[in-house]
């Protein structure tokens, strides 16, 4: 078994006529029915679309959000099946089980580059199990359906789960164009990337790049931090910060950080003025107050607009840069303001700029940025910063024998 980097045009040529497994990562929110935002479909398409031209009858394979093990219909992947069937330009049929009859029925049924989705495959406990031999007979039933598979779920390569891990070792397999897009940037960041190289980190807990920063202190040239985790680092430096976010267990490695950065030349810039409000989305009393000044009652929701302006700046003369995480609550408009002038300021960017998956990547689309303005926007979130963390993907490592 051989995993190919993109399905090249020899593998491509083989697949008329066999069925395709893909896995693909179509986990997009929800307001009920509705997609509201519909990037990692789209971003699925390419490969879909390649092998369905090349003649295979392919059959999708992927999750939705985190239903207990069995089926629920507010998890249910129909509404994604009719998005795809739109993107595609062609009906895409749906299987309303993963493994069970409707799933062979329908995979039986399939002709020649036709495209069939099967039910969420976290409806079936075995997906995600912790026991090989659970998770092994679920992928047992999924490689029943298939000659071959695909990999193209980036966002999921970080799981040792079914239909990204044990599928791959029951079937002759390929990794797809966009892991392998994804793989390719991030190498690009590791490895001898161009400077100065700036990274941007922003969400709400420090605790999550804690990998990631311990990984990057020795590459990037700068480090920029914003969000809820930068109160945890204005604690570090003796500063109050009233009700916001704060992770207390982590002061000592922020500092540990912060000392270590000093000794390698690294900079570490954070905000001088945040946007401050009374209680968690009380739009009607931001203010903008000196991060040196942040009242005791207020919670910090978004770097303010001299941070907005220092942050932009710093990233002027980048040829490398790495954004993940918002620097404030932009799903309000009142907190969007930070988030919106790193977006801006990545889309001037000449060099590589990287938007970094999960919620970087919900806000470039919601605050309306052009997404062809950025060097690559990413569709995995956890899968990048494991990657940039230097942990092994086993959902990648599975490709390569």
């Amino acid at each position: 078994m051989t995993a190919i980097n993109g399905l090249d045009e020899s593998f491509l040529q083989g697949v008329a006529g066999k069925r395709v497994l893909v896995r693909s990562d179509l986990n997009v929110p929800l307001d009920g029915a509705t997609i509201t935002d519909d990037g990692r479909i789209r971003a699925s398409v390419p490969t879909i679309e390649a092998l369905a031209a090349a003649g295979a009858r392919v059959v999708v394979a992927a999750h939705l959000g985190r239903p207990k093990g069995e089926p629920d219909p507010a998890y249910s992947l129909a509404p994604v099946a009719a998005r795809l069937g739109e993107l595609l330009g062609r009906r895409v049929a749906f299987a309303t089980d993963t493994v069970g009859t409707s799933a062979q029925e329908t995979v039986a049924g399939l002709a020649d580059g036709v495209v069939a989705l099967l039910e969420n495959v976290r409806f079936n406990a075995g997906e995600t199990s912790k026991d090989d031999a659970e998770r092994g007979a679920f992928a047992d039933q999924l490689a029943a359906l298939a000659d071959v598979f695909v990999s193209d779920g980036f966002g999921v390569v970080h799981r040792k789960q079914a239909s990204v891990y044990d599928v791959a070792q029951r079937l002759p397999h390929a990794m797809g164009g966009l892991v392998a897009a994804e793989i390719d940037v991030l190498r690009r960041l590791t490895v001898d990337p161009a400077r100065p190289y700036v990274v941007v980190l922003g969400g709400s807990k420090v605790s999550d790049k804690l990998g990631v920063i311990d990984n990057l202190l020795g590459k990037a040239d700068k480090l920029l931090i914003g969000g809820g985790m930068v109160f945890t680092f204005l604690k570090a430096d003796g500063l109050e910060v009233g009700q916001s976010l704060l992770e207390e267990d982590q002061l000592d490695t922020v500092r540990a950080y912060q000392a270590r950065a000093k000794e390698l030349g690294v900079e570490i810039v954070l905000p001088t003025d945040i946007v401050v409000a009374d209680s968690f989305g009380d739009e009607a009393s931001a203010r903008v107050v000196a991060a040196s000044a942040i009242p005791a009652g207020t919670l910090g929701l978004d770097i303010g607009p001299e941070s907005g302006k220092a942050f932009a700046a710093a990233l002027a003369d980048a040829r490398t840069v790495f954004w993940n995480g918002p620097m404030g609550v932009f799903e309000q408009p009142a907190f969007a303001d930070g988030t919106r002038a790193v977006a801006a300021a990545l889309t001037e960017v000449d060099g590589l700029s990287v938007v970094g998956g999960g919620d970087s990547a919900a806000a470039v689309r919601s605050l309306g940025f052009d997404e062809s303005a950025f060097g690559h926007i990413s569709t995995g979130g956890g899968a990048s910063l494991e990657y940039l963390e230097g942990k092994e993907l086993p959902g990648i490592t599975v490709l390569e024998d």
